[in-house]
């Protein structure tokens, strides 16, 4: 399975601090918002992954990350020229996909819990075994009118799907992360653009709802689901993060460490990586790190 991290959009309900630089790059307490979205795929097992973003904000995501070696993946990177929707990734990464299924992330989304890789790996298995075509996850919310929302029956198969409903037929909002199976690159291309001209996501899971093919996973107490879409977001997601490290004394979202403990890299490359920043917190948390 391959992985994409859209990370594009211009962040306006951010102004001003996204005027000169993309959203997924500022701060989210220590770290850079594109770690967020990136460990999760790595805790998948996803080696392979693209990141899409606009042109402007691209080469900063390669001097950020490189070609993703030193953590023991396969990072490339592709060009969205204008907000075309989130469906629209799956056209932009075509021959990047190739014959495999995909996981899509957003690149603002945070996940957080003791769970998320089981989790992970339940919706890849049901992709794997072709016991569906499309997974989405359902995380209860107070605003569900805010987001785009599931309703499923206890099995998981959806019921239906809406975007911003004013009347939620649910409470289960739809998060930043889903799976699909190879053919969502035809999926993607055969939807029509919506009124505001991009190629909606909510429109591909009606396609596989239609075929009987969407299930969705349902995330409960104990998982934590961040959008950090706007500065309170932003700032409660900064919070969260600072009191989990700063309370239990591992961090969040440390690609390098997640690169070692799923065997990408090996306990040596894990220290040389942390004493190159052995005069931060960050490079001596990597050094200090064991079995």
């Amino acid at each position: 399975m391959k992985g994409i991290i859209l990370a594009g959009g211009k962040g306006t309900r951010m102004y001003p601090m996204t005027k000169a630089v993309t959203k997924q790059l500022l701060p989210v307490y220590d770290k850079p918002m594109i770690y967020y979205p990136l460990s999760v795929l790595l805790l998948g097992g996803i080696r392979e992954i693209m990141i899409i973003s606009d042109r402007e904000n691209l080469p900063l995501f390669r001097e950020l990350l490189g070609d993703g070696s030193d953590i023991g993946i396969e990072l490339s990177y592709a060009v969205q020229e204008r907000p075309g929707g989130i469906a629209e990734s799956f056209i932009i990464a075509s021959d990047f996909i190739g014959g495999d299924d995909v996981c899509l992330i957003l690149g603002d989304n945070i996940f957080y819990g003791q769970d998320l890789t089981a989790r992970f790996e339940e919706a890849k298995g049901l992709i794997d075994s072709k016991a569906c075509g499309a997974v989405v996850f359902g995380y209860p919310v107070k605003n569900p009118c805010d987001f785009g929302v599931v309703e499923f029956d206890d099995d998981g198969k959806v019921i239906s799907v809406e975007e911003k409903p004013s009347k939620p037929r649910s409470d289960f909002a739809i998060p930043g992360l889903y799976f699909y199976a190879n053919d969502v690159k035809k999926v993607a291309a055969g939807i029509e653009p919506s009124e505001r001209g991009e190629k909606e996501i909510t429109a591909v899971n009606e396609v596989y709802l239609k075929r009987g093919e969407l299930r969705c996973i349902r995330l409960y107490r104990g998982f934590a689901w961040l959008d950090t879409g706007t500065p309170e977001r932003l700032l409660k997601a900064a919070e969260f993060i600072s009191t989990v490290q700063n309370t239990q004394g591992f961090y969040v979202s440390c690609i390098e460490e997640i690169a070692w403990r799923r065997g990408f890299i090996s306990k040596q490359q894990l220290k040389k990586l942390g004493r190159k920043l052995i005069d931060t917190e960050y490079g001596k948390y990597l050094v200090s790190l064991e079995d």
